[in-house]
């Protein structure tokens, strides 16, 4: 099953965020995200950021 957050649109606007930064997020290539962009996606997803949002530790050179 796929997440939520790949299967739902999200109104760019609504979020602030640009389309281009939703694929950056969407594929996992994401360093960083605002509190305030994150907490506008779990508002319009009615979710937690866990539900969306997965550590993964970097391997060391």
């Amino acid at each position: 099953m796929r997440p939520r957050f790949l299967l739902t649109p999200i109104p760019l606007k609504l979020v602030g965020i640009t389309e281009q930064n939703l694929s950056i997020l969407k594929t996992g290539k994401a360093r960083a995200i605002r509190i305030s962009t994150l907490d506008a996606i779990c508002k319009h997803l009615e979710c937690q950021p866990g539900d969306i949002l997965e550590y993964t530790r970097e391997e060391q050179s």
